[in-house]
């Protein structure tokens, strides 16, 4: 097997879940339903916004793109999972490095696409005479792609980073997928540059992402305190109130994992917040934005009369 750096180890071992013996069958259940109810909320969730015209607005866009990515690092992370339960649970090098591109790919992506739709949700509430203006087709267009774009360029130093390390002695990752922090301490070569080149992409993500999103935030909020209506107010609230919720759940998990991951907390502890971060949170963000919608509610409406008709 060819290998693209000086490593000997040309596959490594995810132990993931693999010695709670007594709790495969329940667990192997546990993230099928999960990963079951993630593809078919989000797919569920695209083909909505594109069936009904009424949902092509930044908004949707914005959605939809959010939904996408959920699904693409579902399926990064769980089909790997599952079958390390029934089947061996080696994987390559090769794909080890695929994986971890994939999945950085997609972390980075959802915080810029995050961030874009709390500036769409600011236009919307503070600039509402220019928002059709402000974000035209092309405005979106440009927001997504640079949102790909930059995950693009994070996920590349990632892995490129981690592809230039040696791993000689132990091929036995700790963890259910290849995540950063478990494949550096696996390496037989000093990652002081690669931990400091890490640490410092991670960070200006979340800078950017969070102070973008505070401030967007921050003006909506004193916008809202300016509206003497109890309408206002239960539109505003309503419009931000899905966002906000994914906001917490994804940035409260992400850094939830990666503080616990740094630190000297436990490999189940890891795990679990893990499980949260790249499994629930996938699965939640299309019920969120489905329960709490009534123009989603009405979508559905009208395609389950479409197919019945």
């Amino acid at each position: 097997m060819v290998v693209g750096n000086d490593s000997s180890v040309t596959e490594f071992i995810l132990v993931g879940f693999t010695d709670l013996t007594q709790l495969q069958l329940p667990l192997f259940l546990l993230f099928f339903v999960n990963h079951m109810v993630t593809v078919v909320g989000n797919v569920s969730l695209i083909n909505l916004i594109y069936l009904n015209a009424h949902l092509h607005t930044p908004m949707y866009f914005f959605i939809f793109n959010l939904s996408f990515i959920d699904l693409c690092h579902s399926l990064v992370i769980t089909p790997k999972l599952l079958m390390s339960f029934v089947s061996e649970n080696t994987i390559s090098f090769e794909g080890c490095m695929a994986q971890l591109f994939f999945f950085c790919f997609f972390v980075h992506s959802e915080c810029y696409v995050l961030t874009a739709m709390a500036y769409d949700r600011y236009v919307a509430i503070c600039k509402p005479l220019w928002y059709t203006v402000t974000m035209s087709p092309q405005v979106c267009f440009l927001l997504m792609l640079g949102s790909y774009a930059m995950g693009f360029a994070g996920a590349m130093v990632h892995t490129g980073n981690m592809v230039r390390l040696s791993f000689c002695d132990s091929s036995i990752i700790n963890h259910y997928m290849c995540d950063i922090f478990p494949l550096l301490q696996l390496s037989c070569t000093r990652t002081d540059a690669s931990e400091l080149v890490d640490s410092i992409v991670v960070s200006t993500v979340v800078i950017i992402s969070s102070f973008i999103i505070f401030v967007s935030y921050a003006l909506i909020l004193s916008n809202i305190l300016q509206i003497s209506s109890a309408q206002g107010w239960s539109k505003a609230f309503s419009t931000c109130g899905s966002h906000i919720i994914t906001i917490a759940l994804f940035y409260g998990s992400g850094l939830c994992t990666h503080l616990k991951t740094s630190s000297d907390g436990s490999i189940g502890q890891r795990e679990f917040l893990s499980v949260f971060y790249t499994n629930i949170v996938p699965m939640l963000n299309p019920l969120i934005y489905s329960l709490r919608n009534k123009d989603v509610r009405l979508a559905v409406n009208k395609t389950l009369r479409r197919v019945a008709n």
